[in-house]
């Protein structure tokens, strides 16, 4: 696709956007988001944070937004439910289905519409300033779009146990949808944070999300997300976070469903005692193509990182990761873990991964390694001389790479729904490939 093609669909994505909002500088923000959808174009291969990840499938199809709720019965969201939850937030094909969410937290938990009505202060202050969209294509058309989303705002030293549940829902093909989430926890606060991606059909559709979490002092958030799109589906995310002194952030991000996904993280560690550990899972076969990208900006001193992303591809099925670890000029004292673990299933899977180190500054301990294979034939060997088949040994292998990060979920129903999930995917004959 040529740059005018490229600039022309970003452009008729635009059609259907949100009325204006009584909110003066919610409209500047969204003109603004226009303007910047006007001025970029799709990403390609020519460009260098996308050369592994061909999207042009995506630029082959019309999508526009839904204008309406389907009407949907609770049992059809109920495999979804997590029975812990405060409260739950539930999305379809991007509009806020308020008959299907509820919040017992005793916090601010809500749709974004109504919320920045309410409580426009906080949010102003960082809703489109963490998530930048100057450079990026699609950060800047879900801004362009802000209506609908998730607004939670955690109150000074309130720690909440049970999780929020924001649940986003596909029903329709061809469709788009832009789902926003501003997390706001404030000094000393907690929060564990569910963000599950779900389909009800499988033919092609589009989700462009964007999430951004700021954590005040002493704050600590648990972030769980969930990609398990419809096989069809077209999935880009990006997600911003900003640590203040002393603050924890944990991610658990698993990848299991769509034709085409890519998840951007960027973390900054904007204060000193700042910690983050960011766990990656990606589990793809068929003809599926996960792409994550994360960025953890090391920009003080005495912060600490750790990060560990797996992948397992059968089929034809093609991954890419892309981690970059920025250590600033003054950030002494960092303490930097990156780790890439990647299973290939088959002959013709594919893996392409990239872990990067930028240091600036020379008291500093920074690690990375990268592994791609295949099953360890000797572990093979000794599950066999225990009794178990061929094909048995190779699934529960398979099964353990993925399940080390799965453990790390925090949530007990969606842990135990999520190893399911991975063992039915890895019980398959060897060669046989399977659907997302």
């Amino acid at each position: 696709m040529n740059t005018a093609s490229a600039s022309g669909y970003l452009n008729n994505l635009l059609v259907g956007r949100p009325a204006a909002s009584p909110l003066a500088w919610l409209n500047q923000l969204r003109a603004h988001a226009v303007d910047r959808v006007g001025a970029l174009t799709v990403p390609n291969t020519r460009d260098e944070d996308w050369r592994f990840t061909d999207i042009s499938p995506l630029t082959k199809l019309t999508f526009q937004p839904a204008q309406e709720v389907s009407p949907l019965a609770p049992a059809a969201i109920e495999p979804w439910a997590i029975g812990e939850s405060a409260a739950r937030l539930v999305f379809v094909d991007g509009i806020y289905a308020p008959q299907h969410s509820f919040n017992r937290a005793g916090l601010v938990v809500e749709d974004l519409a109504a919320g920045l009505n309410r409580h426009g202060a906080a949010p102003q202050t960082q809703l489109g300033r963490l998530a930048a969209f100057e450079r990026n294509a699609f950060a800047a058309l879900n801004t362009a779009f802000l209506h609908d989303g998730a607004l939670i705002v955690v109150p000074r030293d309130l720690a909440l146990a049970a999780p929020v549940h924001l649940l986003f829902v596909a029903t329709r093909p061809h469709a788009a949808s832009y789902p926003r989430c501003l997390v706001i926890a404030e000094s000393g606060s907690a929060l564990t944070l569910v963000e599950d991606y779900v389909a009800l059909q499988d033919e092609a559709y589009f989700t462009n999300a964007v999430t951004e979490i700021a954590l005040g002092a002493n704050a600590q958030v648990n972030h769980v997300r969930v990609q398990r799109e419809g096989a069809e589906a077209f999935h880009i995310a990006n997600c911003a976070v900003s640590l203040a002194r002393s603050s924890r952030y944990h991610a658990v991000s698993v990848a299991l469903g769509a034709r085409i996904s890519r998840h951007s993280l960027g973390v900054v560690l904007a204060a000193e005692g700042a910690e983050c550990s960011i766990d990656g899972l990606a589990l793809i076969g068929g003809r599926q193509l996960a792409d994550t990208h994360t960025l953890i900006d090391h920009a003080v001193a005495q912060c600490l990182s750790r990060q560990l992303h797996k992948c397992i591809v059968d089929g034809a099925a093609h991954a890419v990761f892309n981690g970059n670890i920025l250590v600033r000029a003054g950030a002494q004292r960092t303490d930097s873990a990156q780790s890439s673990r990647n299973l290939l299933l088959s002959g013709k899977a594919r893996v392409d991964t990239k872990p990067q180190l930028e240091i600036f500054a020379d008291d500093v301990k920074c690690a990375h390694g990268a592994t791609v294979g295949q099953l360890d034939v000797d572990e093979v060997f000794y599950l066999k001389s225990r009794g178990l088949s061929e094909t048995a040994a190779r699934n529960l292998l398979t099964y353990a790479f993925g399940a080390e990060v799965i453990e790390r979920i925090p949530v007990a129903s969606l842990r135990r729904s999520l190893e399911q999930s991975v063992m039915a995917r890895t019980q398959a004959a060897p060669g046989t490939e399977q659907r997302p």
